[in-house]
C-alpha cells in the first residue's frame, strides 16, 4: 500500500513593510510622471488593502526569488529537522530570478543544504501547486519520507514604472490599440510578493499537534482548446498568434514591453470561472465526494471582483459551499500567485479554527492559459 503525505508544518515570508493602496504608486512607479487612471477602479474591484514588494522606493530589489522562498523554507526549520534533514525541494514559481540554472537550484543554493533531489515547476498560481503534488506523490511511492515545497513569487521588478517607459514613447501604438495599454497597467495593482513553504513526511505530527492529511491533488489543463489569456516574454503578433522574446531586438523588447505582464480580461471574465466550477465537480466526483462535507473551502481568488460569480456558478452546477466556510487572505496579503495558497492554508493551519476530522478543499485556478488545481486534506 502507498504512503500517506501529510503537511506537518507551514511558513512563510513576506519582504519589507506592508504598502497599503495609496503607497503603491510610491513603490511601482509613475508612467512618465502620470498617476495610473484605471488604478482606483481596479483597486476597488479586486478588494486589496495591503501587500509587499521586495524592492525599495528607488525600485530597488531587497530579496530575490530564491532568497524570498529560502526564508520561507527556513521558517519550516526546527532544532529536530535541519537543511541537511530534507530529502526533497520541490519549488515552483511564476518567473524566477533567472533562465538558468533552475529555481529549486538557486534556492537550494541560498541554503547551502547538502546533496537533495531537487524539482522546479513552471507555470503561473498552478506551479505551487505542482510543487506540491510532486512532494506528495514522491512520498506515497516511497521515494522519500519528506519533502519541502514551495510557492513564490517576485513580480514587483517587472511592474516598475520604468518598464513601460519605452512602449509610453510610442503613443502611436497606443492610439491603434489603447487596450494594450489597459491589458498591462491592470495587473500592476493585482500582483504582489511572497513566498510561501509546506513541510510533507510520511508520518503526522504526535500527540495534540495538527497536520494535514493529503488525500488528493488534482490538476487540469485546457491549453489545447484555449487561446493564452496571461503572458510575459511573448507577444502577440499581428495575426494574432505569439510571438517569443526570442524573435524581438533589445530595442523591441522595451518598445513592444515583452517582457511586461499582460492579461486578455475578456478572456479572463469568458472562462475562468466556468472552468473552474466544471473541474471542480468533476474532481469531487471522481473521488466520490460531497460539497457538504467540506469544512473549509480556500479559493485562490485573484480579486474579490470574482467572489460573487464563482459563489453563484458553485450553486448553479449543484456545488454549494456556504461563505462562511470560505477562507482568504486576499485583503490582508494581496495576490501572490504561486504562493497565494500557502499563505492561506499557513493563516489557517495556525488560527486554532481547525478540529480532527475536518476536510479541507483548496482551488487554485490559473488565468496564463486556463490550469486548475484542487487539492484535499483532512486535518488528523
Amino acid at each position: 500500500m502507498a504512503e500517506k503525505a501529510f503537511i506537518t508544518k507551514l511558513a512563510k515570508f513576506l519582504p519589507n513593510e506592508p504598502v497599503p493602496n495609496d503607497g503603491m504608486e510610491t513603490i511601482l512607479g509613475m508612467i512618465n510622471g502620470k498617476p495610473s487612471r484605471s488604478r482606483r477602479i481596479v483597486l476597488r474591484q479586486n478588494g486589496i488593502k495591503n501587500r509587499h514588494y521586495a524592492i525599495d522606493g528607488k525600485g530597488n530589489l531587497t530579496h530575490t526569488n530564491a532568497e524570498l522562498t529560502a526564508a520561507a523554507v527556513r521558517n519550516l526549520l526546527s532544532p529536530s529537522f535541519g537543511t541537511d534533514d530534507i530529502e526533497v525541494l520541490c519549488c515552483g514559481t511564476s518567473i524566477p530570478d533567472q533562465l538558468l540554472p533552475s529555481h529549486a537550484s538557486m534556492v537550494q543554493g541560498c541554503l547551502g543544504c547538502a546533496s537533495v533531489e531537487i524539482i522546479s515547476t513552471a507555470g503561473v498560481c498552478c506551479s505551487g501547486m505542482h510543487a506540491m503534488k510532486y512532494g506528495m506523490l514522491s512520498i506515497m511511492g516511497r521515494n522519500s519520507q519528506n519533502a519541502v515545497c514551495t510557492g513564490s513569487e517576485l513580480v514587483s521588478p517587472i511592474l516598475h514604472a520604468r518598464h513601460f517607459e519605452g512602449e509610453m514613447a510610442h503613443p502611436d501604438r497606443l492610439e491603434e490599440n489603447p487596450i494594450l495599454a489597459f491589458e498591462k497597467d491592470f495587473l500592476r495593482w493585482m500582483l504582489s510578493d511572497g513566498a510561501g513553504a509546506a513541510l510533507l513526511k510520511n508520518t503526522p505530527n504526535g500527540g495534540s499537534d495538527i497536520s494535514l492529511r493529503i488525500d488528493w491533488i488534482d490538476t487540469y489543463s485546457f491549453a489545447g482548446k484555449i487561446d493564452t489569456c496571461m503572458y510575459a516574454g511573448i507577444d502577440r503578433s499581428t495575426t494574432g498568434g505569439m510571438v517569443s522574446w526570442k524573435s524581438f531586438s533589445p530595442e523591441q523588447w522595451l518598445i513592444n514591453s515583452v517582457f511586461a505582464i499582460k492579461q486578455d480580461v475578456g478572456l479572463l471574465d469568458k472562462h475562468i470561472v466556468r472552468l473552474a466550477t466544471e473541474t471542480l465537480g468533476a474532481s469531487l466526483k471522481k473521488h466520490g465526494v460531497q460539497a457538504t462535507e467540506i469544512n473549509y473551502f480556500l479559493p485562490h481568488i485573484s480579486s474579490e471582483y470574482f467572489r460573487k460569480p464563482l459563489d453563484h456558478e458553485m450553486k448553479k452546477q449543484g456545488l454549494p459551499i456556504p461563505q462562511e466556510k470560505w477562507f482568504t487572505n486576499l485583503s490582508r496579503v494581496g495576490n501572490i500567485g504561486s504562493a497565494s495558497i500557502y499563505l492561506m492554508l499557513e493563516e489557517l493551519f495556525y488560527s486554532g479554527k481547525l478540529d480532527k476530522g475536518m476536510k479541507i478543499l483548496t482551488m487554485v485556478p490559473e488565468s496564463a492559459r486556463f490550469s486548475y488545481a484542487f487539492m484535499l486534506m483532512t486535518v488528523c
